[in-house]
Parts: structure tokens; sequence; C-alpha cells
């Protein structure tokens, strides 16, 4: 029988995988075990109740019309309604029944409130997000910058939610919400417009570009000079690895981007771009702009160190600060994945001269943290009848959460997004004092706010956040941030240190905008002009887009809030807050961003690479691209597969996405198999490597072994000679002092061990490893490749008797964690995924954990391949970055294009689509994606009729 219920928008009843989630609070922890223990009650009752009802009808208030709720075998639902505020309505009522948990606790982590939910564990961490002002700057937006027409959706979708929460008691929301109200009174919010707006600064600052690299750069200086700095961080290979735009340029006339045009060499000055408002069109005309990036800046500027050699220009209280600040943002829940080298993303297009269907193909898979559930949530949002009254027609990833479609397509055109990494944030040092800070020789008194932190089960917490003209004193939330040296690397001009500096940070995202526009803009847009429209509006975080329509048209647009810098300053290290020379000066005009429509060469590649050649571009875009290791495959791959008249199917685009082709295999396999090996053993392993063809299968002995070879080269070669501030935690060495001096005494030494988190510690061999590596290789006798004796081996003095020992090391190694026999050696066992629900799985007792993880999985791929299952050298082989999706359109046939999730639909343990995707993920298969109608109805399992 169909059952009918009624739901009421009023008022609720009175609640990702982030690294420090496993810190919540162990009296959850300890309810949910308690709750298990009940056996049926829990099993049966309160796991079933929170399962969402599919069939039937229910009365949904506020609703003018009908909305057909369809789901698929996987629980993928399709929504149909008549106007826009029903369908986002509909789609806010229906990402709550599947997804609450998992939005609670994001809007708790945005809005710097998450120890009202887990105690006095996540202090430290809201204090952080309160100071970010995350929540606070999202309702700015809200308030002023969002359109009439969006302001409209968000309330809607609020509603949705609301009307969800009603009809819940708490342990009809989930098993974890059951297990919280043992132990805390805690009842959820109204779900609020804001909430949805605050979940974008959340992924703008997982991918907010350098400010890692900005402060490891500065924490190298205590163990290096700028020279050795400077082979860490080689430049973009553009000769080597293409970046996406290859051709075009600023048109000096007019100041906007021009595909055809021809880019010239240093082309001048950029001058100032946007208004620091993000209005007008700048001054001057185009040219480089980007300073030097390593001199000593403007008087009272910041001193990059020693000139040569191991350098020691930063003092040691500078480190502390800067250090500390890393670990202030390692506690800050990475909700997307590891900040820097991990997060990026494959997408491309093909046009349909080089199709088999003659019409584009556009694949997308972003790599994201793996997380249980999935980030993304697969949905349809269908007006029965386009029309002004509801005008959308979309499908495709979206963020519960959040209303619209992010990434996917609609009848018309197709989008897909990777991160474009713009250098979007500064740190500034800050002269502070009793009255304030420094700025232009006088002091400036703070802007202040007092924030209120509500512990449960504890008292509440009241701080202070202090803003300078760049932005929040984000050294005020960490004590050893609060402290400084007693010398800072900066020049003899630079104000009195007294007791030291503090760091704010200036990012683009604090700023009010209109990202949230921009969904809205992309969903409905019907044609390449309309596109780039919506894409001006993509302020932030700011995203490759390509594109793609039914009319044969490819494209791709950079859109994003860029700042233009003064020269001198290229946003790699802190700069002086006190000196007015270093602030932005506007932004990049939108115009003058690159873009492509129908590229002579017939397909788009983005993959993190450049997005132009610097040395042809005004605008400085940032030092830290990825270095195009994947997008270069990419690239190669097409090219192979479209010259001579080939074409390329959608079988095709699939396993391109799955090639784990390795280019640091490619590129350093010969020089090992030319090393004559002493050892019979270590020899024995060497040979794995003969005839392998560099791909990385999760069968593969040989990747297994190279990997690990891979490993300890930068190891002993660049690990080992880092400060202990960006080396994995727990990692020790005896190693010299930095101020000592003379030969190396080995009674002088002293233990030191790392302080960095597994996944962002270095070297975490990514792609611009692989180039640090590639520029060291010809030269046999470089510096980076001494290695000091231990008890058990020599020291080494060239490259070939690094990489003897690097081989010897893996030996023993994949010996000690795979077994004696190499028969049985193979990558998968070393490289495995576990999926790790977002709060509990992360912290909760094994039981817990065996409740709510899945897993693990053995996978091939690897870091910096095209399937990027990414792994941190400088900490192990553990999978800590996926394809956080996989999909494929089909613009000829938009119901023979296909996707994949992660995960599955729910966030309810034990539902049947918690994990139903999981494996075909593994396996590299992708699902039917129903649009039409017809093909929707087709698919249809369950419907629910959501009705006024």
């Amino acid at each position: 029988m169909p059952s009918t219920t009624t739901a009421s928008s009023g008022h609720a009843p009175g609640r990702r995988k982030g690294r420090r989630a496993r810190r919540i609070v162990l009296v959850l922890v300890l309810a949910l075990v308690a709750g298990v223990g009940y056996g049926a009650y829990w099993g049966v009752s309160t796991v079933r109740s929170a399962f969402p009802e599919t069939k039937g009808s229910l009365e949904l208030d506020g609703l003018g019309a009908p909305v057909e709720v369809r789901r698929d075998g996987n629980g993928i639902p399709h929504l149909y309604a008549d106007s826009d505020e029903d369908l986002f309505r509909a789609q806010g009522y229906v990402q709550a029944q599947d997804r609450f948990w998992e939005m609670d606790v994001r809007r708790h982590t945005t809005a710097g409130r998450l120890s009202e939910m887990f105690g006095e564990s996540q202090v430290d961490t809201d204090a952080f997000l309160r100071t970010l002002g995350w929540h606070r700057v999202a309702k700015q937006e809200y308030d002023t910058k969002l359109s009439k027409s969006t302001k409209a959706y968000l309330r809607a979708y609020a509603d949705g939610v609301n009307a969800y929460l009603s009809t819940k008691s708490p342990e009809e929301r989930s098993v974890e919400y059951a297990a919280l109200g043992l132990t805390n009174d805690y009842e959820p919010e109204p779900w609020t417009p804001v909430d949805s707006v605050a979940w974008l600064k959340a992924m703008a600052w997982d991918l907010r570009g350098n400010m890692q690299d900005e402060i490891d750069r500065s924490l190298l200086t205590s163990r290096l000079g700028p020279a050795e700095i400077a082979d860490l961080y080689p430049d973009y290979p553009v000769d080597r690895n293409q970046p996406i735009v290859d051709k075009g340029a600023v048109d000096p006339a007019t100041g906007k981007y021009d595909p055809s045009a021809t880019p010239t060499e240093n082309a001048g000055d950029a001058g100032t771009g946007e208004n620091a408002d993000g209005t007008g069109t700048g001054t001057g005309t185009p040219g480089t702009g980007t300073g030097t990036g390593t001199g000593t800046g403007t008087e009272g500027g910041i001193d990059t160190g020693a000139e040569t050699g191991t350098g020691t220009g930063a003092d040691p209280g500078m480190q502390s600060q800067l250090s500390g600040l890393s670990d202030v943002l390692d506690n800050v829940p990475a909700l997307l994945g590891p900040n820097g080298n991990g997060i990026g993303s494959n997408s491309w297009v093909v046009a349909g001269q080089h199709t088999t269907t003659g019409k584009p193909l556009l694949a997308n898979d972003p790599h994201l943290s793996p997380q249980l559930p999935s980030l993304w949530y697969q949905m349809g949002l269908h007006c029965r009848s386009v029309s002004e009254k509801c005008q959308y027609d979309v499908s495709g990833y979206t963020f519960s959460g959040m209303p619209g479609v992010v990434i996917g397509h609609n009848d018309q055109i197709s989008w897909g997004m990777t991160n474009l990494g713009a250098d979007v944030t500064d740190l500034y040092l800050e002269k502070v004092s009793s009255g304030g800070y420094q700025y232009d020789g006088k002091t400036v008194p703070f802007e202040t706010r007092r924030e209120t932190i509500k512990v449960a089960g504890g008292k509440s917490r009241t701080i202070t956040v202090r803003e300078t003209n760049n932005g929040p004193l984000v050294s005020d939330r960490n004590d050893e941030l609060g402290k400084v040296g007693k010398k800072a690397p900066v020049q003899s001009a630079a104000p009195d240190r007294g007791d030291g500096y503090g760091v704010s940070l200036r990012w683009t995202a604090l700023t009010p905008g209109r990202s949230m526009d921009a969904v809205f803009a992309l969903n409905k847009a019907t044609d390449f002009k309309e596109f780039r429209s919506a894409a001006a509006l993509f302020e932030v975080p700011s995203q490759n887009l390509i594109y793609a329509d039914t009319e044969g048209n490819i494209g791709y647009q950079a859109p994003g809030r860029v700042p233009v810098r003064a020269k001198g300053h290229d946003g790699t290290l802190p700069a002086p807050g006190w000196d007015p020379s270093y602030n932005w000066k506007g932004y990049v005009p939108q115009d003058a961003l690159p873009y492509e429509y129908n590229p002579d060469r017939g397909y788009i590649v983005t993959a993190n690479q450049a997005v132009v050649d610097a040395e042809k571009y005004p605008y400085l875009l940032t030092e830290d691209w990825g270095y195009g290791a994947r997008s270069q495959r990419i690239n190669d791959l097409l090219k192979s597969k479209t010259k001579d008249g080939g074409k390329i199917s959608m079988g095709d685009m699939r396993t391109m996405q799955l090639d784990d082709s390795s280019s640091i295999a490619k590129l350093l396999t010969p020089y090992l198999l030319k090393i004559d090996v002493k050892d019979s053993h270590v020899r024995e392993a060497q040979k794995l490597l003969e005839g392998w063809d560099y791909t990385q299968t999760a069968e593969s002995a040989p990747a297994a072994y190279f990997n690990a070879v891979w490993r300890n080269i930068l190891k002993l070669g660049f690990g080992n000679k880092l400060p202990k501030e960006v080396r994995v935690k727990g990692q020790c060495l005896n190693v010299e002092p930095a101020s000592q001096t003379g030969p190396e005494d080995e009674t002088r030494k002293v233990r030191e061990c790392g302080q960095r988190s597994a996944d962002s510690a270095q070297p975490d061999g990514g792609d611009r490893w692989f180039e640090v590596v590639r520029q060291q290789l010809e030269k046999e006798d470089s510096e980076w490749w001494h290695s000091p004796a231990t008890r058990t081996d020599d020291a080494t003095k060239t490259r070939d008797q690094l990489f003897e020992r690097a081989m010897e090391d893996a030996r023993w190694e994949l010996t000690a964690k795979l077994g004696k026999d190499m028969d049985s050696w193979n990558w998968g066992r070393l490289h495995q995924l576990t999926l790790k629900n977002q709060t509990l799985g992360t912290s909760g007792p094994g039981l817990v954990q065996k409740i709510l993880n899945r897993g693990p999985w053995d996978l091939g791929g690897g870091e910096a391949t095209v399937n990027a299952t990414g792994w941190n050298a400088a900490a192990g082989y553990e999978v800590i970055w996926v394809p956080s999706m996989r999909m494929v359109v089909n613009l000829g046939d938009l119901d023979k294009s296909e996707w994949i999730n992660l995960t599955g639909a729910s966030g309810h343990v034990y539902s049947p689509h918690y994990t139903d995707q999981t494996e075909k993920w593994v396996k590299g298969e992708l699902l039917p994606w129903a649009f039409t109608d017809k093909a929707v109805k087709k698919a249809t399992e369950d419907t629910l009729v959501l009705k006024p």
C-alpha cells in the first residue's frame, strides 16, 4: 500500500572526512558501542527507521504542485517539478533523506561549531574556523551579493531540508544521531540558506592553491639555501608538458584575451587589473608583472636567507611560527582532501571530428579525499516543461547541503571542472603591538570581534578575533604561533621585531562573491556565450572549466578572482604586512583570463598543469602549478589515438581514465637496470623491472618494487635533508644542528623527529618531485645524491650509489611488508584504499570502525598517473586521494553517457546504497546515466510523489 505522511517546513525539533575528525568525542564512540550491544534495537529499529521513504506519497508544505522522485536501482534520484522553487525544495528534502548527518557535520564545520556536537576536542578547530569566518562571509554574500532568484532557490532548498527534520525524531535521522542522543542533548537547528552558501567556502579552502608551499619554502630556509630550495621548486617544464592553452594572448589594445592572437615573450606591465572589489577594468598595458620570486624585495621586505650552502637565514622563531601555522592548517578538517599536490583532477573534451559518435565526448574525474559517504551525490533536476517558470533540466554531481548541480550536463551543454591552482592566498608578517599593527609607518588599530564557542558537555569559550587590512590574524589561534624568535627573516629596515611578528591571511574567498549565482547560471546555460558568462561569476574557488555542447562545439574557460601583486612579490613567501608596496593591486580582469573555443587540435585537456606559458602571459596566476605529468600523458594518448584520422569512442574515454602508466618509472627504470647490484637478493628484485611496461596494475610486482625504490630514493636523497617541520611525524633522524659549521661530527648530532601529518609531509612523491629528480639525473655527483653512512650502509657520493642503496632498502622493506617470496608481491597489497566514515569511522574503536567503514581494496594506479590513486611517499603507500567520481558525457546521445560514484547515494550504514557503486568503481566500470524522461522512467525502480 502506498504510504502517506505529512512533512512541515516549520521549525525542526530541538544535529567530512577531516584529518582531525579522529579526535571526535570518546563518549559518542562509547555510546555507539553500547548501542550495538542492544543488537536488535540497533540492527532493526534504528537502522531501518533512518532509511528514506522512496515509494508512495507524502505531503510537503510549500509545494505549488506535485514533485515526482524517481530512484533507479542504485538509489540515484531524479526529480520532476513544475517550478524552480518546487524543484529545489524537493532537492533539499531528498538530500536530507539520504545525507543529513553528513550535511549537519559539514555545516558545523563551515560555521566553526563542531564543539556543539562533539565537545572539547573540537574547540581549537572551531576557533581557527571562526577566525577565518567562513560562515560570516557566506552571510555577507547572501545579504549583499547574490541575485534575487538565487536567494529564492536557497530558501526553497532550506525549507525542504527543514520539512524532513520536522517529521523525524533523532533516532530516525541516522544511527549516529541515536548514539549522540545517549550522551548529548543536541538537536539540529533549522537549515538556513547561509548554511548552503558556506559550503562553497570550505570548497575554496581545500582548493586554495599554494599556501602550504608558501609555508614550506620558508621552513626549508632553516637547512637549505636559496639555490637548494630552487632545486626543490623547479620551473614548470613548458617545453615538455603542454599548458592547457597553447595559443592566444591578451590584446594590448583592449586588455581582453584573444584565443587567436599570437603570444609574445615578456609583454610588459600587466597594470593593476580589476579593482579589489571585483569591479572596473584596471589600467596599464599587459606585461609579465610577476617579479623575481626570490629577491630581497623592497626596503624592509623579506630576506630569503643565506645565499649559498645550507643557509640559516630564517631564524628559529620564524620557523616555530610557520610550523605552528602548518599544524593549525592540519587541524582544519579537509573536506575535499589534503591540500597541495593531490588536490587535482582530470578532465578532457574531444571534438566530434575525432569521435566515433560525430559529437563531442567529455570526461571528468576530480581527485579528492576518499570518504564515506562520497563527497558527491548524483541527482537529476528536471522541469517537466522548461519555461520561464521552471528553467532547469540538468543532471550530474551535487553537494549534499547545496542546491543545484556542480558538475554534469543539461539538455544542451556539459561541463567539467579541475582545480586551476591559482595563487589566491598570501601570508603577511605583521608587526603587532598593544595598540594594533604597523602599516606604512603608523600603528593601525585592529578590527576585532568576539566569538563564543559553545561546547557540548562543557563550558563555553570566548575568543577575540583580530583583523588587519590584510585579513585575520591567524597566528592568534595557536600558542606556538604567538611566539616568534629573536630574529626574523626580514631586511634590517623592517620594524623592530620586539617579541616577534604575527601572521595574517589574505584570501580571495574572504571577500563576498557570487559563486552561488554561478552554479545556477551553469545549470541553465545553453551555449558557450552563456557558459562564459556563468564562469565569470565563479569567483572562488578558481577552477578550470571545460565545455561541450550538442551542436558540436568544445571550449575552455579559466575563471576566478586572481589577485594582481606588486612587482617583486610573487606569492611564494610570506610578505611584510607593514609595507604598502606588497598590497594586492586588484584582480586579473575576467576578460583577460584565458579561454579556448574549438581549437584546431580538436581536444582540450586540463589536469592541473599550467594554464598558459607564464613567459607569454601578462599576469601571474601562480608559481606553483602541478607539473603536468598527468596532463601530458592524456595529451599524448589523445594525439596518438587521433592521428591519421583515428576516432575515439566512449570505451576509449573510459580506458584513458584508468591509465596507470608511470612517467617517473619510465624515466628512472633504465638507470636502475644499469646498476651492477652486488647483493644477490637485491639483484633478484632488480630483475622484476626488466621488460616492465611501467603500468601500475594492482597485480603488478614490478610496480610494487619500483614504487618502494622511488620512495627510498626520495627519502635518502631529499627527505633526510629537510627540516623536521616538513618531515612526517614520528620519523626520527640523527642530524647535524642547522647552526653548526665545520666538518661533520657524529658526536654533535641531535635526535630530531618529524612534525608533519602523514598526508602533507614532504617529499610527497608527486610530479613536482618527478621534476626535481629529473633535473638532477645527469648530475651524477650532485650534493643531493650524498647520503651519510649508517651502521649497515656506506655513505653515498654519487647517483648510482644512492640508487643502489635505495634498491637495497626497498628490497628489505617489501620483504618485511609482503614476504620474502617475490612471487607473492603485488602493488595492490601495498596500495590499499579503506573508506572511512567521516566521523566515528576515523576515531572509534575497532568494533565501531568495522560497522561504519568499508574495505580495504587493493588498487592499481598511483601518484601523478591518470588513474590518480594518490599516496604520500614520505609516509607510506596507503591511498589518500582518489578519482572521487568518474563520468563520460556523450553529447551525441546524452542517454548513452556514463557515470560512477566512489561510494553510493546513501549515508546510512547498512543501506543497500551505502557503498553499492564501490566495487564497480574499483574495477573501472561505469553505470548507465539516464537523462531523458523516457530513459529515466525505464531505469526507475522506486517512485515517491511529494504532494502540496
